[in-house]
């Protein structure tokens, strides 16, 4: 499981791009504050920021002619087996939305998508 790098997202591969989306729900459902190694700096955050990180990733899929169930664009939701926020606070949003998505982030992603076979 892994969030790519915010610059990346309108260059991911189809694949890519569906697994985020899949990846993030997952992460706003039960998946919140379940540790896994490469994304437990979400759990650092407010989870309005990977709301925010998956309106980027679900904007791209509209902008491609896929349509992610638009629930997923209330900032409340969680998915249909999780309960959603009774609140969830905005909070301020920079860019990159995450700061653990710096420079040598964006060259771990590049190197992890070559291995792959995916040259951006």
């Amino acid at each position: 499981m892994r969030l790519w790098h915010e610059s990346l997202i309108p260059r991911l591969p189809r694949a890519q791009l569906l697994g985020q989306h899949r990846e993030i729900a997952a992460l706003r459902g039960n998946g919140w504050g379940r540790r896994h190694a490469t994304v437990n700096y979400v759990f650092t955050h407010s989870p309005y920021l990977l709301y925010r990180f998956h309106v980027l990733v679900m904007d791209e899929m509209h902008a491609r002619g896929y349509r992610p169930n638009e629930r997923w664009y209330d900032p409340l939701y969680r998915g249909t087996s999780c309960e959603p926020y009774v609140e969830l606070t905005p909070c301020d949003i920079s860019t990159p939305i995450y700061p653990e998505h710096d420079d040598r982030y964006l060259r771990e992603c590049l190197d992890n998508l070559a291995g792959k076979g995916i040259v951006l």
